[in-house]
């Protein structure tokens, strides 16, 4: 059949039916790929043994998370390693036939020639999906075979038929119908080259972004159900252990776990406040830093300052432990050089002044990576303002003042209201690597207490409690500070 093609820079618009099944098609892709991360899902738990929280793109990726409670069946050769690869091997096939979706659902932004190209790749992502959903069900039949042996290989194995497998092989038939459909609507002259609109070129560069803020973001947000279960680590959820708002009840009930949520409130507040009234340091040190003539010192002290943003906590908590535990620097010099007796006072292990201890070395590692938006804005600013003012007889003082510091007031406001709303969330690494108990009661903050209650004392249920009441009070100061800033300023950020 011979296609038409049309001049270059023209386009060619699609009728309404195509249109349609295209955003169909489309977002049967992108519900697909969704899936992938849902254990419930899985298709790949061929076995009630398999981690129930393992997704498809984990039974891909970890031979470990799978074979986690098939120890006993595999040392006794009731199973072999194999078996489990094939199992890998088929997940990794549908994975990447989902991917291949995605891409092909990705060119159907372009024009005409675009668009029939990438809706192919969709027909073959299907393909794959069906191939690899294929390979899974030898794997579970395999487990089938083994488990046959006798009663006992089956207690141990457990094979099951998951319903992940008819559910990825359900949404496998519908990307190939839609896709087929909307291939054989597309109208059938074709542009020179393929091309795409550029917003959607832009989306495209952001999508790696929005999708990495959905997975660490937005999808961990699936583990609050646990606040409404009497769960225990490795327990399933059932409907035997539904307690409802049990735990919501229990943290403000009981007098204990009260009282501790009110002083981490404290040691958090405190140290977030800290952190806001000293979040003008960055933009003085950047200003500072644009008023040195020396480039080349400039470069130097911003890559010094910038540093120590790239170094671990642990690391700095060892550095501080060679500065200031009892063998440290600062007590061997009393000791060595100034001859001072029973100089071996553990600075560390002290609560005194934790606050500033804390808000210090946060200043420290901080400061220069903090400064780069404001570099960032400085360079920024019309130099024409810097030369009409000089002409009036202003210096150098003068035009900081009445010109780099409000051009850099919006991005600071930014800042500033991003602080406010994250007030509750001012990180767990710090204060871990430097608590000790003695200065436990005035260091643990919110998500350090989360951490310790929940990982550490395996109470889930309390610690997702915390964590869902932490969000929601985040938001609310988010979107208080914002209308306080659209009244106050006429500017919001939402």
């Amino acid at each position: 059949m011979q296609v038409n093609a049309i001049p270059l820079g023209a386009e060619i618009k699609g009728n309404t039916t195509n249109k349609i099944l295209l955003w169909i098609a489309r977002a049967v892709i992108i519900v697909t790929g969704l899936s992938v991360f849902f254990p419930t899902l899985n298709p790949g738990r061929i076995s009630l043994l398999i981690n129930e929280n393992a997704s498809l793109f984990t039974t891909a990726i970890s031979y470990e998370t799978i074979t986690g409670s098939m120890g006993y069946p595999l040392r006794r050769g009731m199973l072999e390693p194999w078996q489990f690869y094939v199992l890998m091997a088929g997940a990794a096939v549908v994975v990447l036939g989902i991917l291949t979706c995605c891409a092909g659902a990705c060119m159907s932004l372009g024009n005409n020639r675009m668009k029939r190209k990438g809706m192919l790749l969709p027909m073959l992502g299907a393909v794959l999906i069906g191939a690899g959903l294929v390979v899974i069900v030898y794997a579970h039949s395999l487990l089938e075979a083994a488990a046959a042996a006798s009663d006992a290989a089956y207690k141990r194995i457990q094979p099951s038929m998951p319903f992940g497998i008819q559910y990825f092989g359900v949404m496998a038939a519908l990307v190939l119908v839609t896709t087929l459909a909307s291939w054989l609507t597309l109208p059938k002259e074709r542009e020179a080259k393929m091309e795409m609109d550029e917003k959607f070129r832009l989306f495209l560069m952001f999508l790696p972004v929005l999708l990495l803020t959905f997975i660490f973001c937005y999808l961990p947000i699936y583990g609050w159900r646990f606040a409404f279960f009497d769960y225990k680590i490795g327990d399933a959820l059932t409907a035997e252990n539904f307690v409802g708002l049990k735990w919501f009840t229990y943290l403000f009930e009981n007098a204990a776990t009260r009282d501790d949520l009110l002083r981490v409130l404290r040691n958090t507040l405190i140290m977030s406040g800290l952190g806001i009234a000293t979040s003008w340091l960055p933009i003085a040190f950047a200003v500072l830093l644009a008023e040195v003539r020396s480039t080349k010192f400039q470069r130097v002290v911003q890559t010094l300052t910038t540093i120590p943003n790239f170094i671990s906590w642990v690391l700095v908590y060892a550095i501080a432990f060679a500065i200031f535990s009892t063998d440290g620097f600062i007590n061997s010099f009393l000791r060595n050089v100034l001859g001072v007796a029973g100089a071996n006072t553990d600075y560390l292990a002290s609560a005194d002044w934790i606050w500033v201890k804390m808000l210090l070395w946060g200043t420290w590692k901080g400061l220069g990576w903090s400064a780069i938006v404001y570099i960032a804005g400085i360079a920024g600013i019309d130099q024409q303002l810097y030369e009409a003012a000089k002409v009036d007889g202003a210096n150098r003082f003068h035009c900081i003042r009445h010109i780099t510091i409000p051009g850099l007031m919006p991005t600071y406001m930014v800042m500033l209201l991003m602080s406010v709303a994250g007030m509750l969330s001012n990180g767990m690494e710090q204060y871990l690597v430097f608590e000790n108990p003695i200065n436990k009661n005035v260091i643990e903050v919110l998500d350090l207490y989360v951490y310790n209650i929940g990982i550490k004392s395996g109470l889930i249920p309390i610690s997702t409690v915390v964590g869902i009441f932490k969000s929601l009070i985040g938001v609310t100061l988010l979107f208080g500070a914002n209308g306080i800033s659209k009244a106050i300023r006429g500017e919001s950020i939402i």
